[in-house]
């Protein structure tokens, strides 16, 4: 089974999430803040879906700094928001997609299965697609 790190400050969002994504089939884990992630090598996860606004760290900043590690930088990253601007942050953070709040949940699933599909073969974003 894959597992996913959702890192969402929002405790409710981090609910719906794990009732998508649990019911089909994936691990979840979860953190508040891109701060509690530093364990990241133990979570071993598949994929992440972070949010762009978090305490401390960004979810933008996060995003770069995975990205630059060698250790993370294949693991394929979402950004996640309700604000403007979130395709051009998430290109510029170097993730492989986004997501705008409110999302559709056959849209995430589809977009996690193919992100997760890629890994396994070549790198895959499909932010510039």
């Amino acid at each position: 089974m894959k597992k996913i790190l959702i890192v969402e400050d929002d405790i409710y969002i981090q609910d719906i999430f794990k009732i998508i994504f649990k019911s089909n089939g994936y691990i979840v884990e979860c953190r508040l803040d891109g701060e509690m992630i530093g364990d990241i090598n133990n979570i071993a996860p598949d994929i992440i879906i972070l949010d762009k606004q978090l305490p401390g760290i960004s979810g933008i900043d996060l995003c770069k700094k995975l990205k630059a590690d060698a250790s993370t930088s294949t693991i394929p990253v979402i950004i996640i928001s309700a604000l403007p601007g979130v395709k051009e942050a998430a290109l510029t953070a170097g993730a492989d997609d986004y997501i705008e709040k409110p999302f559709n949940m056959h849209i995430i699933l589809k977009k996690v299965s193919t992100l997760l599909a890629h890994t396994s073969q070549v790198p895959y974003n499909s932010i510039g697609s």
